[in-house]
């Protein structure tokens, strides 16, 4: 992967010149410039959080930033086989609610049944970024894909941290830059968000509507390795739908079946044949 450049670009404060970025952070527009085109690679850290402050950057991006200048070229790394701990796999196999462990590159590891059944890409092997972007099941599943985009990537960014130039990384960005123009016009925004709770709205073709919260956890000794667990308010329409969701999955349903198709099982009540309305 090419040099990317050390700073963001100028979208947060679009209003600036260049020249006048350079004046309120106390450097000369040339430097400044250099900067920006990534052929000066090591500001001073006084030179960055003057920097941060003026294009409004917060805590997160600030440090991301900060950690960029005090990168050094890594050597190269042969990839190894990243494994769950046994007991986060019991720990998901135990959950009555979807969740999976992913990597630093949102690669899934591992996941439940349950998981599964919310997106048939949440599977082992798959990526988060790759099916989000690629895989048009996923665009309907989100009810708000643009903005699930928008903070899948920055959380992204702030999950490889100085990582960029790993083979793999790079790989991956350049995959998803040559297939999906939104991922390119994100990847070169530069943002940069933690990776914490938030909420999510889900179309599922079997249940309908969801509000959940995802919750990204950090599981300790695993080099980066996340818990995801998805989860809804407790007595509310989508927890309930959770739970219908789950009893489709235990029971092995085909993809097409339905609530109504589970809920007349449970009640013992003949699913209607089709053309024999009110059978």
């Amino acid at each position: 992967m090419p040099d990317q450049p050390l700073l963001p670009q100028l979208g947060k404060r679009p209003e600036l010149l260049r020249e006048e970025v350079a004046t309120l952070a106390g450097i000369s527009a040339d430097y400044y410039l250099r900067l920006e085109q990534g052929r000066d690679r090591n500001p001073s850290p006084q030179v960055l959080q003057a920097l941060a402050r003026v294009f409004g950057l917060d805590a997160t991006a600030t440090e991301y930033l900060l950690s960029l200048s005090a990168a050094r070229p890594a050597p190269p790394r042969r990839p190894r086989r990243e494994v769950v701990p046994a007991g986060i796999r019991q720990l998901l196999d135990a959950l009555a609610l979807p969740a999976f462990a992913e990597n630093r590159m949102f690669d899934v590891l591992a996941a439940n049944r349950l998981a599964t059944a919310l997106s048939p890409t949440i599977r082992p092997g798959a990526n988060r970024l790759r099916s989000v972007f690629l895989d048009p099941g996923e665009r309907d599943l989100h009810h708000d894909w643009e903005q699930a985009t928008g903070g899948l990537v920055a959380s992204f960014r702030a999950s490889i941290g100085t990582d960029a130039d790993d083979p793999r990384i790079a790989q991956l960005v350049g995959e998803l830059s040559l297939a999906s123009e939104r991922f390119r016009q994100l990847w070169a925004r530069h943002d940069v968000k933690a990776l914490a709770g938030a909420p999510v709205r889900m179309r599922h073709p079997q249940v309908g509507m969801l509000e959940l919260r995802r919750e990204k956890l950090s599981i300790g000794d695993s080099g980066g390795q996340l818990l995801v667990i998805y989860h809804a308010e407790p007595g509310s329409e989508t927890a309930r739908s959770l739970a219908l969701l789950g009893s489709l999955a235990a029971t092995g349903q085909e993809p097409g079946a339905t609530a109504a198709d589970l809920e007349a099982m449970i009640t013992d009540r003949p699913r209607p044949s089709p053309g024999r309305a009110g059978s």
